[in-house]
């Protein structure tokens, strides 16, 4: 496995970029979206982790402010020939640690249904039943951290 390595990035950047097109590549196109068409605004004001391997972006999640105790992850993903290698695991555990450093008690994500295993092995608990978003099944998944 490549050495990784996870660091904020900020909108208006080339990391920026990557991140995006790393979304929009793997969150949007499947499902027949595209960022370009979304309300981005949100980034500015969001805590952005990138992991990037040797040659380029292996992985991204956001980090959205939503009260004093709680905190958002959106938007997490892992490029195609990265996953299984621990990245989406660093990028939780890497955000955990952000947020308890600002002292945020509680995470909440909504996790699309074919990642809530994943999150529930990183101590997420499904919080509600069965929605869709973006149009696939999704779950509100939550994990008290302070």
């Amino acid at each position: 496995m490549q050495s990784i390595t996870i660091q904020q990035v900020f909108v208006g950047t080339p990391e920026y970029r990557q991140v995006y097109e790393l979304r929009n590549e793997l969150l949007r196109k499947p499902l027949g979206l595209s960022l370009d068409n979304e309300d981005l605004g949100q980034d500015e004001h969001d805590i952005i982790l990138a992991a990037f391997g040797a040659d380029d972006i292996a992985g991204c999640l956001m980090l959205t402010h939503k009260d004093n105790d709680t905190v958002k992850f959106r938007q997490m993903a892992v490029a195609q020939q990265m996953q299984g290698q621990g990245i989406g695991r660093m990028l939780l555990l890497e955000a955990q640690r952000i947020c308890t450093e600002k002292q945020y008690r509680k995470v909440v994500l909504h996790a699309r249904a074919t990642a809530a295993e994943f999150y529930a092995r990183m101590g997420y608990t499904i919080t509600s039943g069965l929605f869709t978003e973006v149009g696939i099944p999704h779950y509100v998944m939550e994990k008290e951290i302070g």
